[in-house]
């Protein structure tokens, strides 16, 4: 027997923009609650009160949403690390503190998100899309042309811009694992921590 008209399921209602984004959120979701393993578009429809065919509309497959996410993140980190070097207000050695700081923040923030930014499922299978590509690669770079004003300013000690990126960018992913993974526990501390790496890497003539 079909259901009546007022046992029908009411399924939300979205903009094309929306849903995408509504997507995007359900996913993240369904990682957390599950892992990567178990996410597959069709659960992500059934969680977000939609068709089975509507998530194809914006991602191809699981790995062009998994890319979909991580561009998310790349993107808004990039905003705000972007945002706080261009702060006037600060000197450069608080904008460099605030980025160590605000990169581990963000991590432990969001887990699932950096997990997939920086996580073998995507870069080491080399399943990586152009459009995250676009996102990721400018982020790297903007983060060695921070570390070279900030060196050429005496911040940081160094001349070689790319190879004191990925020497800090290291140990804050690591530090940042530790968070994620459970071995470092209380969150209360990051600011403490980070401030422990800040005074490693700053030329301490500053």
């Amino acid at each position: 027997m079909s259901p009546s008209t007022s046992q029908k399921i009411v399924r939300p209602s979205y903009h094309h923009g929306d849903l995408r984004q509504a997507l995007l959120r359900s996913a993240k979701q369904l990682i957390a609650e599950a892992g990567i393993e178990n996410l597959s578009l069709r659960r992500l429809a059934e969680r977000a009160g939609v068709s089975r065919t509507a998530p194809y509309h914006h991602f191809s497959d699981k790995n062009d949403l998994l890319c979909a996410i991580a561009a998310e993140g790349f993107r808004r980190r990039h905003q705000t690390a972007a945002a706080g070097f261009d702060d006037m207000a600060k000197t450069m050695l608080e904008k460099f503190h605030d980025y160590v700081n605000g990169y581990v923040q963000f991590a432990v923030d969001n887990p699932e998100e950096y997990e997939l930014m920086f996580g073998r499922s995507i870069w080491k299978q080399q399943n990586s899309t152009e459009g995250l590509r676009d996102v990721a690669y400018p982020c790297f770079q903007h983060q060695v042309d921070m570390i070279r004003c900030w060196q050429n300013c005496g911040v940081i000690s160094g001349d070689n811009a790319l190879r004191s990126a990925q020497v800090i960018w290291g140990a804050l992913h690591g530090i940042a694992k530790l968070y994620i993974d459970g071995i470092y526990t209380d969150t209360a501390q990051i600011e403490e921590v980070t401030h422990c790496a800040i005074t490693m890497f700053v030329n301490q003539s500053t």
